[in-house]
C-alpha cells in the first residue's frame, strides 16, 4: 500500500451494507462521480504533491503492464491514450520538457538502438548489469 505521507486529507465517504472493492489507486478526475451516479458508495482523498508523483508513477506502470493482455486495435488504441495522458501528467508535474525528453530519446536510441530488428534476447551471463524492469520470470 502506498505511504500518503502528510496528505491534505479530504474523505468523501458514503456507507452501505455492500461488498467494498479496495482500489487504492489513482484515478481520473470523473471517476468518483461515475461511481455516484451509479448509485455507489465510496471513499476518495485528495492527495498532496508529493503523493500524487509517487502515484503517477505507479498509475504509468500500471497502464504499461495491460497492453499485454490487449486484443485488438480499439482496446490498444484506448490503453495507449490513457497511458499517455499519464505520461503527459507525470511531464507536467515534473517539469519536463517535450525537447528535453526528445533529446533523451534520441541518445537513448543512438546508444542502445530501436527496435527494427526484433530482437529477443532470452538469456546472457551475469555480468552484473542490472535493468529497471521487473522480472517477467526466469527459466
Amino acid at each position: 500500500m502506498p505511504n500518503f505521507g502528510k496528505c491534505r486529507l479530504k474523505v468523501k465517504t458514503r456507507m452501505s451494507k455492500t461488498r467494498k472493492i479496495y482500489y487504492r489507486k489513482l484515478v481520473r478526475d470523473n471517476i468518483p462521480g461515475k461511481i455516484k451516479k451509479k448509485g455507489s458508495d465510496l471513499s476518495f482523498k485528495i492527495l498532496d504533491q508529493k503523493s500524487f508523483e509517487q502515484e503517477l508513477l505507479r498509475k504509468a506502470g500500471e497502464e504499461a503492464s495491460g497492453l499485454p493482455k490487449i486484443t485488438n486495435k480499439s482496446a490498444l488504441i484506448d490503453e495507449l491514450a490513457d497511458l499517455i495522458e499519464v505520461i503527459e501528467e507525470i511531464k507536467k508535474v515534473k517539469k519536463i520538457s517535450n525537447s528535453s525528453l526528445l533529446s533523451a530519446r534520441r541518445k537513448n536510441k543512438k546508444i542502445k538502438g530501436g527496435f527494427n530488428k526484433r530482437i529477443y534476447l532470452v538469456w546472457s551471463s551475469d555480468d552484473g548489469y542490472r535493468t529497471n524492469e521487473r522480472k517477467g520470470g526466469e527459466s
